[in-house]
């Protein structure tokens, strides 16, 4: 009985921490868009994304609250691979939250160069 309790659990931890499938693309950081009207961030990027949502129709990455401090932080990281011309990997959140059409940003890693 303790076997079976002890592997629902682990069974349940696992389900637990598993992670959202959610939109990935590596590359140089081409077009950062900024409007004023609204404050949207999109961003593109060379290469190709992969696992995007269905929502994500269009290529480009938003970042989803621009006027937080993660979101200031995500678009001086962008504009700052931009500049160095080093590659940057962005994970989504596989959602479309903040444009209808452009997969929210999770994280932006910088790689080395």
């Amino acid at each position: 009985m303790k076997a079976c309790l002890a592997l629902l659990f682990g069974g349940l931890c696992v389900i637990a921490v598993s992670p959202v499938i959610a939109g990935t693309q590596t590359g140089l950081v081409k077009v950062v868009y900024v409007r004023d009207s609204d404050g949207i961030i999109l961003v593109q990027l060379s290469g190709t994304a992969s696992d995007r949502p269905a929502c994500a129709q269009q290529t480009y990455w938003v970042i989803p609250n621009e006027k937080s401090d993660s979101g200031k932080r995500l678009h001086s990281l962008l504009l700052a691979a931009q500049l160095s011309g080093r590659n940057v990997t962005i994970r989504g959140k596989d959602t479309c939250a903040r444009w209808p059409d452009g997969e929210d940003i999770e994280s932006v890693t910088l790689s080395g160069q």
